[in-house]
């Protein structure tokens, strides 16, 4: 049975009640109360804002002051990891994070909620670099955050099974699996293969569908990348950011998986890299049919190509990018932003953007 207590409560007056002693609002951190379902009138006190609050169906303001918390929609990409040299799979795509038009995030998660930001603070934007090819490559690519939304680092290719990641790595060789993706933001890499003289690697994991196993004679397709219209075609271009297919805008393809001993050549097929940027894996054949691995596009958080077996280094992981989104009236971004690279504010209808695509820094909105 419900029980309610109370040492006093003055008579009305008119339309007013009194209470002598002082109401104590329900306190939250500022991710403990962006992890609630909250409804217009909602109140609680944010213990890191020092402030008491009020949700207005939509987002959280602060009680009695003009200015209010807003939200932030984000597309979040990480850097994809790099393929491996030898018999090598392909790289892992970078995480892949989105609260744009209820659309898919990674690893098929529902879209996330807009980021509730308050006016005046300052947080973190940083986008992630792709894994490099030194040495023999399988190098993991860096992780891109946005307050405190932070997708994972693309799964490298190696010596092995391949890493696990925002997608994982490609399996490197005979029967070494692909690295495990990280739930909410991609897939797993593929396993290799190796029969009678051929030895293939796995294709990478892409945000939008893992990558394919090897099968004898034929390079592993890198896994698809994720769509997304926080930004248009023509924007992307002019930004030089995601892989741009007809009329929509892909990002953290998985890198395609090398190839070695395709005998004769017209049987060797290389593996192509997972549409949003995935570099395509390498051939390498005593019979002479021989092609390099690629590296990932820039800024679309792709995976790297594997190689096929000496002679050519692997391909390279693509960086990452960060799109921040808002609606125009509500908000405005701080024009400090040091250390970030940036396309500067833009217009879209009764939106704004930004296009954040190296560096790490931070931002603020009023």
């Amino acid at each position: 049975m419900s029980e309610l207590k109370t040492n006093k409560i003055s008579t009305n007056d008119g339309n007013n009640v009194a209470i002598d002693n002082a109401i104590g609002l329900k306190t939250y951190t500022t991710e403990q109360k962006n992890g609630l379902t909250s409804v217009a009138g909602d109140l609680i006190f944010d213990t890191d804002l020092g402030k008491a609050q009020i949700h207005d169906g939509s987002s959280w303001g602060d009680i009695g002051q003009t200015d209010r918390a807003l939200d932030i929609d984000f597309l979040v990409v990480a850097g994809g990891g790099s393929g491996y040299w030898s018999y090598g799979g392909g790289g892992g795509a970078g995480g892949y994070r989105s609260s744009w038009n209820n659309e898919t995030s990674g690893g098929g998660a529902s879209s996330e909620t807009a980021h509730i930001v308050a006016a005046g603070q300052d947080y973190t934007v940083s986008v992630g670099g792709g894994g490099s090819t030194a040495g023999a490559g399988g190098v993991m690519g860096n992780d891109s955050r946005f307050a405190g939304v932070t997708s994972l680092k693309g799964g490298a290719a190696k010596a092995g099974a391949g890493y696990a990641g925002g997608s994982g790595g490609g399996g490197r060789h005979s029967s070494h699996l692909g690295g495990a993706g990280e739930p909410g933001q991609g897939y797993r890499g593929g396993n290799a293969n190796g029969v009678a003289g051929t030895s293939n690697g796995g294709g990478g994991g892409g945000a939008g569908g893992q990558g394919t196993d090897s099968i004898t004679q034929y390079g592993a397709a890198g896994g698809p990348g994720q769509k997304s219209t926080i930004i248009t075609t023509t924007q992307a271009t002019t930004y030089s950011v995601g892989e741009v297919s007809g009329s929509d805008v892909y990002y953290a393809g998985g890198g395609g998986g090398g190839l070695y001993r395709a005998d004769p050549p017209s049987l060797g097929r290389k593996g192509a890299g997972g549409i949003g940027g995935g570099g395509d894996g390498g051939i390498n054949s005593a019979a002479g049919n021989q092609l390099s691995a690629q590296s990932a596009t820039t800024n679309t958080g792709g995976g790297g190509g594997g190689q096929g077996n000496g002679g050519s280094a692997a391909g390279s992981g693509g960086s990452g990018v960060v799109i921040l989104k808002w609606l125009t009236a509500l908000a405005t971004i701080g024009a400090t932003r040091t250390g970030l690279t940036d396309s500067g504010v833009q217009t879209d209808g009764d939106y704004s953007y930004i296009i954040f695509t190296q560096g790490t820094g931070s931002v603020s909105f009023s």
